[in-house]
This record gives C-alpha cells, structure tokens and sequence, in this order.
C-alpha cells in the first residue's frame, strides 16, 4: 500500500511540474502578444495559460493530500 502511495505521489509531483511549465510557456507566449500589440480580449494562449496554472494547482494539492495519507498511514503502524 505504501509503494503505490509513493508512486502516485511521484505521478502528481511530475503532473504538477509538467503543468507549471505548460503554463509559463503560454503565458509566456501571451506576453510576447501583448508586446506586439495583438491582444483583444483574452487570447488562447492566456486561456491556456490560467487553466494550466489551475491544473498545477489540482496536482499540487492531490500531492499533499497523497502525503496526508502517508503520514497517517505511517503513524498506525
């Protein structure tokens, strides 16, 4: 039971990562828009960006979540 534990946990970690990066490359490509110019409203690459960060933000708190049950799996024992 706690190998699995720790391999979801390791699955969210690298989840939470991946969707930060996605995320800081959409906003950084909206920035570039914004430079130029060729924003009207918010553009798909803004869009992505905020339900990227979002995403991070479900992956990170399924991760301490995944520690809560460790931890209290790790204190019966």
């Amino acid at each position: 039971m706690n190998t699995f534990l720790v391999i979801l946990l390791v699955a969210a970690m690298i989840a939470t990562v991946v969707a930060l990066v996605r995320g800081i490359i959409a906003f950084l490509q909206s920035a570039s828009a914004d430079v130029r110019g060729e924003s009207e409203g918010p553009s798909a690459a803004q869009l992505k960006s905020n339900r990227m960060m979002q995403m991070r933000i479900f992956y990170q708190a399924l991760a301490v979540l995944i520690v809560v049950v460790i931890l209290f799996a790790a204190g019966r024992t």
